[in-house]
């Protein structure tokens, strides 16, 4: 399959470059990729365990509607305050949470690979989300619906995800601004546009802006404040990647960086 090239920092040796991929493509990676096909999974288990507690047609309608709602911000606080925050990479036993949940991502936006989140990450943090709301609403059945709803709901943004980093565009003119918007996420200021399929939390936040014209281009966009300065205090998870940190993306190709002992004694 075409848009599978080698890249020596995934332990698979492969990887789904999404600049290179077309939409017919991205639907074949994305149905049968092991994550995506254990949230359906999930979708599934979550449906036959509504049905086995259920609590009332009330009580799941609302639970969709309360989830449809707090997702965006939960994904907004989440996003913009710890996955673009510089705790995480300053502790050594979170440093390769933080490489693989969001640096790797920013480092080269356009690789399937990391794109999707870790079920390791992604479902704990939909459970503590989604189960409290649900259990408050109606009990185990609503819990359940909740649960299912956030699980769907993650399946649909890791979808639209890919779209924007994809080598396509768009037919419809909404999903063309959602691209758009996300873009200037990663290529020109990554302290805005942090909502995925929806900037409206960004808008009430004061993070939202329309095109580059708006404000200068960051330095950071590529690497989050992690930088060669920053890799010689904090040095974990430059060794985890085996080179140091970029201020663009190269591809999904075998990195030609300083290795991190180098870039560590680098003037």
């Amino acid at each position: 399959m075409s848009g599978t090239l080698n890249n020596a920092n995934l332990k698979t040796g492969r990887s789904f470059d999404l600049g290179k991929m077309n939409l017919r493509q991205l639907w074949i990676a994305y149905l049968t990729y092991p994550t995506i096909l254990l949230y359906f999974a999930l979708v599934v288990a979550s449906v036959v365990a509504a049905t086995h507690f259920f609590a009332g047609w009330s009580a799941t309608l609302v639970s969709v509607v309360a989830v449809i709602l707090v997702y965006p911000l939960a994904w907004y606080l989440l996003h913009r305050y710890v996955l673009h925050g510089r705790l995480l990479y300053k502790m050594k036993w979170t440093s390769g949470l933080w490489k693989r949940i969001h640096f790797d991502h920013h480092q080269d936006p356009h690789l399937l690979d990391v794109l999707f989140g870790s079920p390791a990450t992604t479902l704990p943090t939909i459970a503590v989300i989604t189960l409290p709301i649900g259990y408050l609403i109606g009990g185990w059945g609503a819990a359940a619906t909740a649960f299912g709803t956030g699980v769907t709901i993650t399946c649909i943004y890791e979808f639209f995800h890919c779209i924007q980093h994809l080598n396509y565009k768009p037919r419809a003119a909404w999903i063309q601004r959602m691209k758009a918007r996300h873009v200037l996420h990663h290529f020109h200021d990554e302290d805005g546009n942090f909502g995925i399929t929806s900037f409206l939390v960004d808008r009430i936040f004061g993070s939202y802006y329309l095109d580059a014209k708006a404000r200068p281009r960051s330095p950071t966009v590529f690497n989050l404040g992690y930088d060669i300065k920053e890799a010689k205090t904090y040095p974990w998870v430059m060794d985890l990647t085996g080179s140091p940190p970029r201020d663009r993306p190269d591809g999904a190709r075998t990195s030609t960086s300083k290795t991190p002992e180098a870039a560590r004694h680098a003037a």
